[in-house]
């Protein structure tokens, strides 16, 4: 019934004088509703009425315990209305109706829910928390973390996505913010995730772990670690995980490479910041330039991102650093070496010195080789050359497949061998370089390691020496020494010849 109704069939009555039962078979009204309307000059609304003495009063105290007993079980195995319907039945003795189970229910959870305090956000202050969304990497759909700070006194927020959560991505995704705002929150709120927390000890209490110490003792921030199962004491930055996940990946992302992603994810952060927050009268910017204001200045060294394992490379030059394995030169077979893991690279250190730097590899068991490392041993044992699982992927140019057919048709094994040093050249120049020299080597009809190196003379400090190993027939050339008084016989000759013209 629409208020226009109401308010005609009250003014027949009340005002025109009309009788009620005649108004009754116009409207095709209840006495009892026309009563009604006569009462109220607007629809009072549904009102529902406690029905005493229902059949399912005398099993509420039982529900209650069976609900109060799911609050320790995980979610997806606690009673639904449906289930103590049933249990009612076959364990109690109920002889009632669903509907009454569900609304009981439905009561108790009610009154059970969680009631909060508004809380204020002091200039700052940071919260942090990762969420999870779908990007299209490469071609192939993963699941990504993201990584959140927040500033509930603005509402500025910094996001990346990361390959995986761990402590590299946790502590890269603090030095890109703190970059990012220019400066370095005084109190910073997470939940009790394994990154931060080794043991929850009761209450407020945490042992923390060294990564996150490592972080704190850099930047010299205060850490708030909300309590159990109460993420509303950081309600700001889970609200702002759902915000930017649908709004800024939706729909799925798809990049090629997390660096293209994250800088786009940069720019819109700063797009943001022209927003208006609700109640209040200026924009985020404005309201950023406080914040900032409250915060520590960042540190002059800028903090490493990068975890250290000591470590020893195998027999096969490979280091495993995070369940992967990285190739390093045969001469570090054996030996005592440190890695150095970031999110975009792993680097291999040896007595102080770099040895090795490869992409991270984020999948489980992978290996990752540089074909560079394995030469010098190769050049030892050439006949593996065709078998060696290093070189397998590597895609040379095919100036240097033409190179080696030469070198092999002149030479057998030590044309092989000889193609080995050429691409030893790599330890000190950069492929292209090489690759220039080489072709200007064959086209020349000479294509020997000791005239390459020529044409790549100057990329470095040592000039290549020329040999007579394997070129027996140059060895029976005779070269005299020279005398410098033979250019003055030369020029003596010379000068007769002009005389006598």
């Amino acid at each position: 019934m629409d208020m226009e109704q109401w308010a005609r069939v009250r003014r027949k009555v009340l005002l025109d004088g009309q009788s009620k039962r005649s108004v009754m078979s116009e409207e095709g009204l209840h006495w009892e509703t026309l009563q009604k309307m006569l009462a109220h000059p607007r629809p009072p609304g549904y009102r529902l009425e406690k029905r005493r003495g229902r059949k399912i009063d005398a099993y509420s105290d039982w529900v209650r315990e069976v609900l109060d007993r799911d609050r320790g079980v995980p979610r997806k195995q606690r009673h639904t209305a449906r289930r103590i319907f049933e249990r009612l039945r076959g364990e109690r003795g109920y002889g009632g109706g669903y509907t009454a189970v569900k609304e009981l229910v439905a009561e108790i959870r009610t009154l059970k829910s969680e009631v909060f305090v508004p809380l204020s956000h002091r200039p700052g202050e940071a919260q942090v928390d990762f969420g999870h969304a779908l990007v299209e990497l490469g071609g192939t759909l993963k699941k990504c973390p993201f990584f959140v700070m927040s500033l509930p006194y603005s509402d500025a927020f910094f996001m990346q996505v990361f390959e995986r959560e761990c402590t590299e991505t946790f502590w890269e995704g603090h030095v890109r913010a703190f970059e990012y705002f220019g400066a370095v929150p005084g109190r910073i709120s997470y939940d009790n995730s394994r990154v931060a927390v080794a043991k929850m000890l009761g209450g407020r209490e945490r042992k923390l772990t060294d990564g996150f110490l490592q972080l704190q003792s850099h930047y010299l921030f205060e850490e708030h670690f909300c309590m159990a199962a109460r993420g509303n004491e950081k309600g700001v930055v889970e609200g702002m995980v759902r915000y930017t996940r649908a709004n800024f990946l939706v729909p799925v992302p798809q990049v090629r490479t997390l660096d293209e992603l994250n800088a786009r994810l940069e720019e819109s952060c700063r797009e943001d910041l022209g927003r208006r927050l609700r109640g209040q009268g200026r924009r985020k910017e404005e309201l950023l330039v406080e914040d900032v204001a409250a915060m520590r200045e960042l540190p002059p060294v800028p903090f490493e991102a990068k975890r250290v394992q000591a470590t020893r490379a195998s027999n096969l030059s490979l280091v495993r650093f995070d369940t992967n394995d990285y190739s390093v030169p045969v001469r570090c077979a054996h030996r005592e070496v440190v890695a150095k893991g970031g999110c975009d690279e792993v680097r291999i250190y040896q007595d102080g010195e770099l040895v090795a730097r490869h992409r991270r590899a984020w999948e489980k068991e992978q290996v990752r080789f540089e074909p560079v490392h394995y030469l010098a041993l190769l050049e030892r044992k050439p006949g593996a050359l065709d078998f060696a699982r290093p070189l397998e992927s590597w895609g040379l140019p095919e100036c240097f497949r033409v190179l080696r057919r030469r070198l092999e048709r002149e030479g057998g094994s030590d044309g092989t061998k000889e193609y080995i040093g050429v691409l030893r050249l790599l330890e000190k120049h950069p492929l292209p370089k090489l690759k220039e020299a080489v072709m200007a080597a064959l086209d020349l009809g000479c294509p020997r390691k000791e005239l390459i190196a020529q044409y790549l003379y100057g990329e470095n400090q040592e000039a290549p020496v020329f040999h007579l190993d394997g070129r027996e027939h140059l060895k029976v050339v005779d070269v005299r020494c020279t005398d410098p008084g033979d250019y003055g016989s030369l020029l003596a000759q010379n000068e007769g010849r002009e005389q006598a013209v």
